[in-house]
């Protein structure tokens, strides 16, 4: 099988060791991670049944098949995708510190995968999933982890840089996936998490780091630079939204190219995509509504 549905807290399916030490050389191991108000404990909000299943309920908002959109399938040979389930209702302060015991108990996950299948792991989480991942880089040995996608992370910079700085991240390759769409949720987590005092991974870290690039997805030399890669993405986008980096039709195409080959999308290639300045805060929302909405704000 290549989905393995693994929920934070409970037994790991019998297959999934087996699975990982036959894996053919080449083939990736991702590690999938949902956001806020997520429970694989709550039928109608098990991310199993949403966008960690290769089905997922067509009527539900939002809905986006991950495993799908990164070329895995059920039963194929393609790589082993997880997907990991982990109780993300609730109140905001509890989420957040249920999101850092999960990324703990997810770093001795990706050990145990790491050395079961002789390569490093990738990582993809949204939002406060992207939390779980920096919280499980923080703690996972050197090497476990390859590639991280932050996708609209849900994360305080003080936070990431412990993270990038750990033996892991030293070693592992962070792309932080930011939109100018996210900026009215970037300021809620500063101001419910840190009372101000912090700032969200909206700019990315205080200072440069070699293995940590940013990728803004609403600016235009971004898209340009993608697009001359052969990443045909969908343009416009919204005032607001904090789902737009996996909704945004094209995009999934570059996370896979990430996460799946990233011998074929190297770091400093992708670092050519920057603009020359990010934009400022607000200048999505308060700019004139000229381009259609790409997401569901």
């Amino acid at each position: 099988m290549a989905l393995v549905a693994v929920d934070s807290g409970k037994a790991v399916p019998a297959g999934l060791w087996q699975r990982a030490a036959d894996l053919p050389a080449g083939r990736p191991i991702v590690v999938m991670i949902h956001g806020y108000r997520f429970s694989p404990d709550r039928a109608h909000a098990s991310p199993h049944r949403h966008i960690l299943s290769l089905t997922p309920d067509p009527d539900s908002r939002r809905a986006a098949s991950w495993p799908g959109a990164l070329g895995f399938t059920r039963d194929g040979d393609e790589g082993l995708a997880v997907a990991l389930g982990w109780d993300a209702c609730g109140a905001l302060r509890a989420v957040d510190g249920r999101a850092a015991e999960t990324g703990a108990r997810l770093a001795a996950l990706i050990d145990a995968l790491a050395l079961t299948a002789r390569r490093p792991v990738a990582l993809i989480g949204h939002s406060l999933g992207a939390r779980v991942a920096l919280a499980a880089l923080r703690r996972a040995s050197p090497g476990a982890v390859g590639r991280v996608v932050l996708l609209a992370a849900a994360d305080l910079r003080p936070r990431a840089e412990a993270a990038i700085a750990s033996p892991a991240g030293m070693l592992a390759e962070v792309i932080n996936v930011t939109s100018r769409e996210n900026d009215p949720y970037d300021l809620a987590l500063e101001l419910i998490l840190s009372a101000g005092r912090h700032r969200a991974l909206g700019f990315g870290l205080d200072r440069p780091r070699p293995n940590w690039i940013d990728l803004q997805i609403d600016a235009p030399e971004t898209l340009g630079f993608l697009g001359r890669l052969g990443f045909s993405i969908e343009g416009g986008a919204s005032r607001a939204c904090h789902w737009s980096p996996y909704l945004r039709a094209g995009l999934f195409e570059v996370w896979r190219a990430a996460l799946c080959t990233p011998q074929a999308l190297p770091l400093s290639l992708l670092a050519m995509a920057r603009p020359e300045r990010p934009a400022r805060r607000w200048s999505r929302l308060l700019a004139p509504q000229r381009e259609s909405s790409s997401g569901r704000a």
